[in-house]
């Protein structure tokens, strides 16, 4: 089946809530994409079309209809799309055990817990690449890279690449409270390396690249990554989405996403 140059949007509520910051930065970056908002299905003709990039974001199993996912697979497998899985409390595992006994399973780079693999800190997630040169994190300033609050966990399949590794933090303070009114020093502040986690694991099905991201791509999970790099960008979302809809996000966040995008599409 002849791919389109398109990307399919599956999940983040709709476009005046989560889903508006993926759609602002596709909309920003000249990527073309159509949308299947959370809590619906895909049209009935989803089975007789092949996009270039499905992306899962926080979308439920159940609102695919018999044979969707098998779609997916045998595009992916035999056409060449992209499949990428964004992090959620309906992604992987999630709070319920959506994708873990599903075909998407088997051909995602990771291997998805079996039970809750939610995770929520209130110290950053601190993202460090593996390497600068993969097209998805170059040109990026990651020693700037804000903390992200929560995350999927999951592991890295035996051949995919790790390219961001994510590490759990504790941030302290040491004597500052022991005279709140003296001056604040460096070393009156802690931070510990906790944890690492796979953050971001790419790979490839049959002839298709295949991509999983372990945070979302909204607040709150994202937390001040939405806000990485200034300028900040003001992007208004096609009409076709609402009225009056837009988002302002940071530069370097939306090229990071944008990246994503097109590296796991081809596009």
């Amino acid at each position: 089946m002849e791919l389109e140059k398109k990307v399919l949007y599956l999940g983040d509520d709709d476009a005046s809530r989560a889903a508006a910051y993926l759609c602002g930065v596709m909309t920003r970056f000249g990527i073309d994409f159509d949308r299947v908002d959370g809590g619906t299905s895909p049209a009935s003709d989803f089975q007789n079309r092949a996009y270039s990039l499905y992306i899962l974001s926080d979308y439920a199993v159940g609102g695919f209809n018999p044979g969707d996912m098998d779609h997916i697979v045998a595009t992916v497998k035999g056409d060449g799309a992209g499949l990428l899985m964004l992090g959620g409390w309906e992604s992987y595992y999630g709070r319920l055990g959506e994708y873990v006994e599903t075909p998407v399973a088997d051909i995602l780079p990771v291997k998805m817990r079996n039970s809750d693999d939610r995770r929520n800190y209130s110290s950053p997630v601190l993202l460090r690449p593996t390497t600068t040169d993969h097209p998805i994190v170059a040109g990026l300033p990651w020693s700037t890279a804000p903390g992200v609050g929560g995350f999927n966990q999951f592991e890295a399949k035996e051949d995919a690449s790790v390219l961001l590794e994510g590490f759990r933090t504790q941030t302290t303070w040491t004597s500052a409270l022991d005279e709140p009114s003296a001056p604040i020093e460096q070393a009156d502040v802690k931070l510990e390396l906790l944890e690492k986690y796979p953050f971001l694991v790419v790979g490839t099905f049959g002839i298709g690249r295949v991509a999983a991201f372990a945070s979302d791509v909204a607040p709150h999970w994202i937390g001040g990554m939405v806000d990485w790099g200034t300028p900040r960008i003001f992007q208004e979302l096609p009409e076709r989405l609402g009225k009056d809809l837009f988002v302002e996000i940071g530069c370097y966040y939306a090229q990071f996403f944008a990246q994503l995008v097109r590296w796991t599409g081809a596009l």
